[in-house]
């Protein structure tokens, strides 16, 4: 099976609509596809059997750039339920950060900016696999594919104009490289909120917890909180139970604590942690020396980034700075466009930041 009809098509509008309340990997519903000459929406259900496969062909093609909107957990989708991700790329809300209407822009508010049409939201939290689909889903779905190519159009030009096609291209290059890698992350603990009250043993400790959460979550399909939440996690890493009784009272304690995964869990916590285990990266609070440091790289970000009439955040963000005072190289933490823009601003402030985190 196949969907025929894109010979002569240079670019497609493309959104999804999926699940992922009760699985680990989202489940694609729905896809929606608007082509230039089109003011209609194609919709289609991604749960019928075959539909994902026909799809693939459209989503390989180089020759057809898919035009989308805040793209990332799309791609994943995409990724996961047709075994291809959408490329070349072009996101419209990329290309809105970078020619300075500011990050994070949502799409309702993009149209409304760009094009005076103000759509509804009333469909936000709605169940896409039931079927059959109300008349308001269907619409909700088509607005947000049939507007797209006259929002890229002035978006396109905008960033021709400021000599920044190449950044968003390669911005939409790295971000489908990033949500279609389905590698785990190594170091899940400095994500955690409340990592940095840890110990290094403690930090160590809640990395092997949330590595072995997360292949859990995978290999079951199921929401990582499922396994194990954070408020557990963090518990166990700080303060490991002194026997199994006790680990199982705590447990017992918790309604949201595993049942299955309890021995499994209890060795994990036994288990001594090894050397490489133990020479991670540690979350830690900023503070003295290192929190003016840091503050005077986060001036010169600013200050490029007033220059370049952009959100600071579109060049730097804190972590990333972080790893710098963490003694980070500078051409490995901060790459491409972003490089050249940030070198000579930040290289004389990183001369006495080079000290790598010792780990007891």
């Amino acid at each position: 099976m196949h969907i025929a009809g894109w010979g002569s098509v240079h670019s497609v509008a493309l959104d999804t609509e999926f699940m992922r309340e009760r699985t680990f990997w989202p489940q694609l519903a729905l896809v929606q596809i608007a082509t230039p000459d089109n003011e209609q929406a194609l919709l289609v259900d991604a749960t019928i059997d075959g539909m994902c496969a026909a799809l693939r062909p459209l989503l390989a093609d180089p020759s057809i750039l898919k035009l989308m909107h805040s793209a990332g957990e799309d791609v994943q989708a995409l990724q996961h339920a047709c075994g291809f991700a959408p490329a070349p790329l072009f996101d419209t809300q990329i290309a809105a950060t970078l020619s300075g209407l500011g990050v994070g822009m949502g799409y309702q508010k993009l149209v409304d900016t760009l094009l005076g049409i103000n759509l509804p939201k009333t469909q936000t939290r709605s169940d896409w696999l039931r079927r059959p689909l109300s008349p308001e889903q269907l619409d909700y779905a088509a607005d947000d594919v049939v507007h797209l190519h006259a929002v890229h159009a002035i978006l396109r030009q905008r960033v021709r104009e400021l000599g920044r096609e190449s950044w968003v291209g390669e911005d939409c290059a790295r971000l489908v490289a990033t949500m279609s890698d389905a590698t785990p992350d190594a170091h899940p603990h400095l994500a955690l909120r409340g990592a940095t009250s840890l110990d290094a043993i403690a930090q160590a400790r809640l990395c092997r917890l949330l590595r072995w959460r997360e292949m859990q979550a995978r290999a079951t399909d199921r929401p990582k909180g499922w396994i194990i939440d954070n408020e557990l996690a963090m518990t166990l890493a700080r303060k490991p139970p002194a026997n199994i009784h006790a680990f199982h009272a705590l447990l017992d304690a918790s309604p949201k604590a595993p049942r299955k995964s309890r021995g499994e869990l209890w060795t994990l916590l036994e288990t001594p942690l090894t050397e490489a285990e133990r020479d991670i990266p540690l979350a830690r609070n900023i503070a003295g020396t290192d929190k003016q440091r840091l503050r005077a790289m986060q001036d010169a970000v600013a200050a490029e980034a007033a220059r370049l009439a952009i959100d600071p955040g579109a060049l730097a963000s804190r972590r990333v700075l972080e790893s710098l005072l963490d003694g980070k190289p500078f051409d490995d933490a901060i790459t491409g466009w972003r490089h050249d823009v940030l070198r000579s601003a930040l290289t004389p402030l990183l001369v006495s930041c080079n000290k790598p985190r010792s780990n007891p």
